[in-house]
């Protein structure tokens, strides 16, 4: 199964384009930060993903703010043009973000 549920924000979005069959799509940055149980541990969790979205979502995400949490689901896939791992946004969810500022 390939399945991603996660808590994001948009730091880098670009243009809105539109696919060879006429869908919009937006190429994006998304950054994740949360603590995470692992082993029984307490563990802190930060990350920038590349991602994209295909259709009425492009035009939703399109007109977020950036900095703004949302939540999503998708699934992973591999960039056009290289390595890596890119992940397809298929659905924005009710996931609150959560972040914690230990210092």
């Amino acid at each position: 199964m390939n399945q991603v549920l996660l808590s994001a924000q948009i730091i880098e979005r670009k243009a809105l384009r539109y696919t060879p069959a006429g869908l919009p799509a937006l190429d994006l940055v998304l950054q994740h930060e949360s603590t995470v149980s692992e082993n029984q541990q307490s563990r802190k969790v930060k990350l920038d993903i590349k991602a994209v979205a295909i259709g009425p979502i492009a035009d939703r995400l399109s007109k977020q703010a950036i900095g703004e949490a949302f939540g999503l689901a998708g699934f992973l896939g591999a960039p056009r043009h290289g390595r890596g791992v890119l992940l397809h946004i298929t659905e924005l969810t009710d996931i609150v973000s959560t972040h914690s500022t230990d210092n």
